[in-house]
């Protein structure tokens, strides 16, 4: 499975959110109408292309749905982010956040009691 671009996964997000639905009703769930409906339409189709989603024509139009879902998206890009950016470990992402300081030792503690149980 490819990473999808900023406005595939734009797209996705919206779908996931709708299940079902049309072009009209995923571009009614983007976030302050980030792209025209053109535009949503044709990364529909590749998305389509791409696996993604499937179609079903209703009457004269055609309804999408996901192929995968949310988690199993996130999973495949959070395992493949890990490996090409922090040698796939996982220590290494965590020490990042750390050292940017986008983890306190309240989220770390967190952290350790989610692992613990």
């Amino acid at each position: 499975m490819e990473k999808l671009s900023r406005q595939e996964e734009e797209a996705m997000q919206a779908i996931w959110k709708v299940g079902e639905g049309n072009i009209k009703l995923f571009l009614e769930h983007l976030p302050s109408a980030t792209m025209p409906y053109t535009t949503l339409a044709s990364t529909i189709k590749n998305l389509e292309k791409k696996g993604f989603l499937a179609s079903r024509l209703i009457g004269n139009a055609y309804l999408y749905k996901p192929q995968i879902s949310e988690d199993e998206y996130k999973k495949k890009f959070m395992s493949g982010f890990v490996k090409e950016y922090f040698a796939d470990s996982y220590k290494q992402l965590v020490s990042f956040f750390v050292e940017e300081k986008k983890l306190g030792a309240k989220e770390l503690k967190e952290i350790i009691d989610l692992i613990e149980k």
